[in-house]
């Protein structure tokens, strides 16, 4: 309940200021002290330094001059103490009042002097100094000394990126401008930053009306102005005074854009009311300062009354006491009232003012450039001051280029020669190069081949595997069929095992014809098809044993698989011919295989009744056993086998 009620008061606190904002007089809003008052009060330079920024509208009650008096009587006092820091903080603040009132010589003079000291003054000074000479330079159109000044920032790590987007502005780059602001900016402002997203907004949309795109600057100041409503009404976070009045100013010159925008398009009566909302923020919270937005908003703003013939409403505007420091404001406000005049009937007032265009037209290159100079000199007096004995530097820099210039000739006839060899290697290198993309070609164009005849060659072998195993089932069928023809049960069993025998080979090629890889066997799959294949035919006789087999990860080549799968189904067959003669349903086969660091091993055992007692004596007369001894043989092993209490094992190593 108490949150709810902090909050709603809060928000009227909001409403009452907005509303008291755009209707009471300057008078009735200074309910305490005046700002310069307070800053007299304040005990140190630093605070004192913190709080002048930290304050808008301060020039509200007291004009720059009190300001200054006050400042250069601070500055007095601080050097009959010897406190050079609290100077170095006066004579930025001095600075900074010079460049809001457009006195950018008096500034430069200023700043000039601490930067030959920077390396005295603390961070904050530093950072603040580099900034008003960036904006001094910046009004004064000398890029190359506003461009030095950023990349010095950068170097002292007061900013991480060199940004030039205000320089292509002011140089009619907008496309350029509007890019570089984007990269820079675009990831760096939070979404819940409601006033910088609204200052991001306003001036993509500045860059987009200058560039004439002027329906879309439309649609980015809409933006602009939803988020800086947003940051005026928030009440999640509470907002001092002078966070209300930079939030109200922001209002009106997003307002003031806006009718810019609409003025171009013709649309005159909807600019006049926003521009006219605009002015009356600025002039209300930007008191006594010098505003180019209130300057330009008030050349728009008499433009549209000129327009739509509210002629009285001109005069109002741009009289007489209308101020411009920008030539091509001077240069609009004279058209604009030539045009006033002529309207009223007035020719002759309306042409002192077109000839007045006339000689300001025709001098401004040459007053420009004269300004400019007299800007250069204003840069340059205090390092011209501190340069004692530079005329003779001069002198020696001239004798050392006359003599480097003697020397220049030889080093000229060194280059020609360096330059020839260089031609040279850099022919052999390109003719290398052509060389080495034939070679290239080549080559691709020979792989292409070789791809092309493994392909075909591995087609072929999947075919040929293919033929194997289906001359191997019509060998099977035929045993098949004479298994059918024999009524000798001896006859018949060795048929069978016979057939059983072809089997193991032939799935050994169907595997081999089914992988993408010819070369080996996944044993794992074709161990499980192999006893699968056995046990079909003795499943007949009842036997439910159960089978385990171990093999993953192994592969075999065809000349180890096949008398593996040979060794495989006899091992199988005669554990289901022999082992369990009883049906035991607990019956258990365990088959493994797998590899070592010297080829593989190979473990079979079954818990069936194991092998009779003469089974050495009749290892020599058995067809399975000998057999399996050659299989093994041809893997360069011994088959050995071991009696259990339950079953039988056999086991090998193979290479």
């Amino acid at each position: 309940m108490g949150n709810l009620r902090n909050k709603m008061f809060y928000k009227i606190f909001v409403v009452v200021f907005l509303i008291t904002a755009n209707n009471v007089n300057a008078q009735d809003i200074v309910l305490q002290e005046s700002a310069l008052d307070s800053f007299v009060k304040i005990p140190t330079a630093e605070e004192k330094f913190e709080y002048f920024f930290k304050t808008s509208n301060r020039y509200k009650e007291n004009s720059n001059f009190e300001w200054l008096k006050n400042i250069d009587s601070m500055i007095v006092k601080a050097k009959s103490s010897q406190d050079n820091v609290s100077i170095q903080y006066y004579k930025l603040l001095k600075a900074n009042i010079y460049q809001d009132f457009v006195e950018y010589d008096k500034s430069i003079a200023i700043t000039n002097e601490l930067y030959i000291e920077k390396k005295e003054l603390d961070d904050t000074l530093k950072s603040t100094l580099l900034d008003i000479m960036d904006e001094n330079y910046s009004q004064l159109k000398l890029y190359e000394k506003q461009i030095d000044i950023r990349k010095e920032k950068k170097e002292l790590g007061l900013t991480s990126n060199v940004s030039f987007y205000d320089i292509y502005a002011d140089q009619g780059l907008y496309q350029k401008a509007r890019s570089e602001y984007i990269h820079e900016k675009n990831n760096s402002i939070n979404e819940q930053d409601y006033y910088g997203q609204a200052l991001y907004n306003n001036n993509i949309g500045n860059f987009l009306r200058l560039d004439k795109s002027i329906q879309v600057a439309i649609e980015q100041y809409t933006v602009a102005r939803k988020y800086i409503n947003t940051y005026l009404d928030t009440i999640t976070r509470p907002k001092t005074q002078d966070e209300l009045i930079k939030g109200i100013l922001l209002l009106g010159i997003i307002e003031g854009n806006i009718g810019k925008s609409y003025m171009i398009l013709k649309r005159y009566e909807d600019a006049i009311s926003l521009l006219d909302s605009s002015l009356v923020k600025i002039k209300k919270y930007n008191v006594g300062k010098y505003s180019q937005d209130a300057v330009e908003n008030s050349l728009d703003l008499a433009n549209c009354h000129l327009q739509i013939g509210n002629f009285d409403e001109v005069i109002k505007l741009i009289g007489n006491d209308f101020r411009t420091v920008k030539a091509s404001n001077t240069l609009r406000k004279n058209q604009l009232l030539a045009v006033y005049y002529e309207k009223k009937g007035d020719f002759e007032t309306a042409n002192f003012y077109l000839k007045k265009n006339e000689r300001f037209n025709d001098s401004i290159k040459v007053n420009e450039t004269l300004i400019k100079q007299q800007q250069i000199a204003t840069v340059f007096e205090k390092e011209l001051e501190n340069s004692e004995g530079m005329l003779d530097e001069k002198l020696i820099e001239l004798e050392n280029a006359r003599v480097e210039g003697q020397a220049k000739d030889e080093r000229m006839s060194l280059i020609l020669i360096s330059l020839i060899f260089t031609l040279l290697g850099l022919g052999g290198l390109v003719f290398a190069y052509i060389k080495s993309i034939n070679n290239q070609r080549v080559i691709t164009k020979q792989n292409l081949i070789i791809e092309s005849q493994l392909t075909e060659k591995d087609s072929l072998l999947k075919e040929i595997h293919h033929r194997v195993k289906n001359n191997l089932q019509m060998v099977s069928s035929l045993l098949s069929l004479q298994t059918k023809n024999t009524k000798s049960k001896a006859a018949i069993m060795a048929l069978e095992e016979g057939k059983s025998r072809v089997k193991a080979m032939a799935l050994i090629h169907q595997k081999l014809y089914q992988n993408d890889d010819l070369s080996v066997i996944e044993m794992q799959g074709y161990i499980e098809s192999l006893v699968n294949s056995v046990q079909s035919v003795f499943k007949k006789g009842g036997h439910n044993i159960t089978i385990t087999i171990d093999a993953e990860a192994v592969e075999l080549d065809i000349d180890r698989a096949i008398p593996f799968g040979l060794i495989l189904n006899e091992l199988v067959s005669n554990s289901f011919k022999y082992a369990f003669p009883d049906n035991d349903d607990d019956g258990k086969i365990y088959i493994h295989l797998r590899n070592t660091e010297t080829g593989g091993f190979f473990e079979y055992t079954d818990n069936g009744v194991g092998l009779p007692d003469d089974t050495d004596e009749r290892t020599n007369s058995s067809m399975g056993i000998r057999l399996m001894n050659r299989l093994v043989n041809q893997l360069q092993s011994t088959l050995n086998i071991d009696k259990t209490t339950e079953g039988v094992r056999f086991w090998f190593n193979f290479k």
